[in-house]
């Protein structure tokens, strides 16, 4: 992947339970094209991952939610896990500092069971969504069009079902944030 992020700042929300590979790999492909992730979590100092049927490693926090600035980052990245978003929906600066991406009009990706968190913050309405299927209600009662499919990109945020959509998560996941970043720079110029 070609380094189109370079110097953007991409936050990555998580708390204890956040399913390992939905961080591990989609910040690979960021930090691949260059970008600079940050961990930002309600935990200090290391939150621990879930793989697949038990607990996971530890990542660093680089950021406590209380001291997290929204407006320093360019993009936003929700891993799922069953637990993570059901735990971070419960917490309103998490729910609010989601919520500012949409204000400012800055890309979001979220995958497998991540979207609760879009459904939290109240910005999934008239948006084509796909998530974890268990989601569904969810999503549709928050006025969101939910569909089953791989991946899913509308209005400034990409969508994705499960692990095994990764790969497509991740590619259209860079192609927004650089698209954005592209029209970010296109508007300081103008």
């Amino acid at each position: 992947m070609a380094e189109n992020l370079q110097g953007k700042k991409v936050a990555i929300l998580v708390a204890e339970g956040f399913e390992q590979v939905e961080l591990e790999r989609p910040r690979q492909a960021l930090i691949d094209a260059g970008a600079e992730t940050e961990v930002i979590s309600p935990a200090k100092g290391r939150v621990r991952g879930w793989d697949t049927t038990d607990w996971g490693e530890e990542v660093n926090v680089d950021v406590p939610l209380d001291s997290a600035d929204p407006s320093k980052y360019h993009a936003l990245l929700l891993p799922g896990g069953v637990m993570n978003p059901d735990k971070l929906r419960m917490i309103p600066a998490a729910v609010e500092f989601v919520k500012s991406f949409f204000e400012a009009g800055k890309p979001v990706a979220a995958i497998c069971h991540g979207p609760w968190m879009l459904v939290e913050a109240d910005v999934v309405n008239d948006r084509k969504v796909t998530s974890w299927p268990s989601l569904q209600t969810d999503i549709r009662n928050a006025g969101g069009n939910w569909v089953d499919e791989q991946v899913v990109e509308d209005q400034g945020v990409v969508t994705s079902r499960k692990p095994d959509d990764i790969p497509a998560f991740n590619a259209k996941m860079v192609q927004l944030f650089e698209r954005s970043s592209r029209q970010e720079e296109k508007k300081r110029v103008a």
